[in-house]
């Protein structure tokens, strides 16, 4: 995410390095640089240069203080204000309302249905609501299966009528459904149309007349750069939506929406997605993406996709069996399962700070761990359960079952004695006592 922008920035502030003071040539050489990468970045040329007029009115003539250098400085005016161009605070998001209705409305092929079953998965784990999702896109053949396959995989209802081919109707139809069965959510995915399709564009409209929602979210892909910004400010003027979703901020973007969105419609961004699974969404926080821009990593929204896989009880019983030292193979799998749920992996290790900018020639396949998980597989229930009896023959049994080597093997049950043994330090050191009588044992 954002790679390319990142680099040129930290180029831009190189200008400064060393230098004593901020002066009116060195900022003005560092936000020509600046605005240059910012528009290489596809961000609005306007929004753009209004970003660089106002760091440099901040900028100019300030002295080091608090014994910052002047590239310091500059990284730090930089940082607030990309902060409040998008948007400054995270923006808040109305689920409140019985059933709470939350209308999506986007391009064809924006990811509207994808993101209605992930929000619902979201919503449903976080804040404990008993979601709705409704099938209003009457015009592609296989959305309603789409959203029925979502809907199943996350264990959420879908309302659909196949033979209506009136979406205000079913909308209609499928809040007083909600109502009567007890659903306090209502999410409503509607077809993808253009801006310039006025019959379309009239129909949403009805839409929203006819159900009054609580939200009524935008949803664009980011790849899609400034087209995604113009066609949000003509959606805006005919539906006058709450927010902003993102989606495939994964993928190869240069970041050009996520910066000028806000600026050009005047509306917040409220949630990123940022890959293909159900798990892979995140509340939109400005200040965790001007971080991420300027290479310092994004450790709140990590540590709040780890909080979204924590499971306490599961976490209880978990420490129990590493203190007993009966931590077994099954464990380690449920382990890797947690770590995958959270997303793709090069973007969990950039939320790290000092990460992002070291990995980010190094390709982190996000299948790294199918190896593992192919001689884990390979092993009986007895053998990943009880690891120690493990000997040589069943060594050769599990490499020649999971297409690897004996090596690979060898190598997995080591790493794995070793974590154990850490694993166990790591919950003796919670009661010192008992980790000196084992110690007097010995």
């Amino acid at each position: 995410m954002f790679e390319s922008l990142v680099e040129k920035l930290e180029h831009s502030f190189k200008i400064l390095k060393g230098q004593g003071k901020i002066t009116e040539i060195n900022v003005a050489e560092t936000l020509k640089d600046v605005r240059r990468a910012l528009l290489d970045a596809d961000v609005n040329y306007k929004v753009a240069k209004q970003f660089t007029d106002t760091v440099k009115a901040k900028a100019m003539g300030q002295d080091v203080i608090n014994s910052l250098e002047p590239k310091q400085l500059m990284v730090k005016i930089v940082h607030d204000e990309l902060t409040e161009m998008m948007g400054g605070e995270q923006a808040p998001f109305n689920i409140e309302g019985k059933p709470a209705v939350i209308l999506m409305s986007g391009l064809q092929g924006s990811g509207k249905t994808t993101f209605s079953g992930k929000l619902a998965n979201r919503l449903k784990a976080d804040k404990h609501k008993k979601p709705l999702l409704v099938a209003c896109d009457v015009y592609r053949p296989a959305a309603i299966e789409q959203l029925k396959v979502l809907g199943s995989q996350i264990g959420v209802p879908v309302y659909s009528e196949p033979d209506c081919k009136n979406p205000v109707e079913i909308a209609t139809n499928a809040i007083a459904y909600a109502k009567t069965n007890g659903n306090d959510l209502v999410i409503v995915d509607t077809a993808g149309r253009l801006a310039v399709d006025e019959e379309m564009m009239n129909e949403i409209e009805a839409v929203k007349k006819a159900i009054n929602p609580t939200e009524i979210l935008f949803v664009v892909d980011a790849m899609t750069g400034q087209d995604a910004v113009n066609t949000a400010k003509e959606f805006n003027e005919r539906l006058d939506f709450d927010g902003v979703v993102l989606t495939k901020l994964d993928g190869d973007t240069r970041g050009g929406a996520a910066l000028s969105i806000r600026s050009v419609v005047n509306k917040p961004i409220k949630f990123v997605g940022t890959g293909e699974k159900l798990e892979a969404i995140d509340a939109f926080r400005p200040r965790g993406m001007a971080d991420r821009i300027l290479g310092m990593g994004d450790v709140v929204s990590l540590v709040e996709r780890m909080q979204r896989e924590y499971d306490e009880k599961k976490a209880m019983e978990l420490q129990k069996k590493i203190a007993k030292n009966q931590f077994d193979f099954n464990d380690f799998l449920a382990q890797i399962n947690q770590i995958k749920k959270m997303g793709n992996l090069k973007d969990l290790a950039s939320m790290i700070p000092g990460v992002g900018k070291a990995i980010k020639d190094i390709d982190i396949d996000d299948d790294a761990f199918k190896g593992i998980e192919a001689i884990i597989y390979s092993m009986t229930p007895q053998e990943r359960a009880n690891p120690e009896i493990i000997n040589g023959s069943r060594r050769q049994r599990i490499a020649k079952g999971s297409g690897t080597s004996l090596q690979d093997v060898n190598r997995l049950l080591k790493q794995f004695e070793e974590t154990r043994k850490m694993m166990r330090m790591a919950t003796q050191m919670k009661n010192p006592m008992k980790m000196m009588r084992n110690m007097r044992r010995r």
